[in-house]
């Protein structure tokens, strides 16, 4: 079965708008996001579009504050200490890469955690590790609540995680091996958690047996086709976090994107899995629209 995340993303955004406009009705104000982008990076630009493009679907008022790549870190950083202070903004997000020139985790992290919607801050960092309340990073996140809406437990289950990194790797990896009770505010009711979750990356020894012994399989390694259907037993779960631009001459923009799994030769061994595109990625915008209303409503007790 396919785990359609753009379906599920139009019914969380459905939701979302519904509890926004309750608030309006009942005289409060809209949720407010503030974009910062440094720069003119292509991919940057388009990824702030999009995030735009659904704050406005949902009525969460967005505000984008663009600055030139040639920009000081200091001065990133007092636009930071603005935005951190100013209580009209519920949540921030400065949208990486930054220029080479500017340390990415000095800036992220001196966002305060309360209004820190893309999740990467130490300190939600750390919360989420110990369990306690804080915002999660947004492509966890959305894969989290596409288990859910789909009602695929993990209690009990191996979940092997192939990629290392602070943004999607490590956090989906904490987040699946807490307790059920450890459940984030606002997520669906599902048991989700008590997972034994294996971490495989570039220098993993024999990816494939450890694949092979896998019930849910979560790739982001940012290799195409780096799963196939060789590394999978039948009945899998497989969450493909990977988008990739490979050539194809064929197409009418000369590339197609392909995620990290061989989708066409290990989609008849899985039981569930997600396309590329049109799976992880929705949820990963409708991820962050759930964080700012989170940072909204929950401020003041995390």
């Amino acid at each position: 079965m396919i785990l359609d995340g753009k379906q599920i993303a139009q019914t969380i955004r459905a939701e979302i708008r519904e509890q926004i406009s309750t608030m309006s009705a009942k005289g409060l104000r809209a949720p407010k996001l503030a974009i910062v982008i440094v720069g003119n990076n292509p991919a940057s630009e388009t990824y702030v579009a999009n995030k735009m493009k659904a704050c406005a679907e949902v009525g969460v008022e967005a505000l984008k504050i663009a600055y030139d790549a040639g920009i000081s870190e200091n001065t990133l950083l007092s636009e930071v200490h603005r935005l951190n202070n100013d209580p009209s903004i519920d949540g921030f997000i400065v949208q990486l890469p930054l220029p080479d020139h500017i340390n990415e985790s000095t800036i992220l992290s001196a966002i305060d955690y309360r209004k820190d919607v893309d999740g990467l801050t130490p300190a939600n960092v750390g919360r989420t590790v110990q369990g306690l309340p804080s915002i999660v990073s947004a492509t966890p996140r959305g894969i989290r609540e596409l288990l859910a809406r789909y009602q695929i437990s993990t209690e009990g289950k191996h979940v092997v995680v192939i990629g290392r990194s602070n943004i999607v790797g490590k956090p989906i990896a904490m987040l699946l091996m807490q307790r059920p009770y450890l459940s984030l505010p606002g997520m669906s009711a599902a048991s989700l958690g008590d997972a034994t979750v294996t971490i495989c990356h570039s220098k993993t020894r024999d990816l494939k047996a450890i694949c092979l012994t896998a019930d849910i399989i979560i790739v982001a390694a940012g290799c195409p086709n780096l799963l196939t259907a060789d590394m999978v037993r039948d009945g899998v779960v497989v969450i493909d976090v990977g988008i990739n631009r490979i050539d194809d001459p064929a197409a009418p923009r000369g590339y197609r994107l392909v995620g990290d799994v061989d989708f066409e030769h290990v989609a008849p061994k899985a039981s569930y899995i997600t396309p590329v595109p049109g799976g992880v990625g929705p949820m990963t915008i409708v991820s962050l629209l759930q964080n700012t209303l989170q940072a909204y409503n929950l401020k003041s007790d995390i």
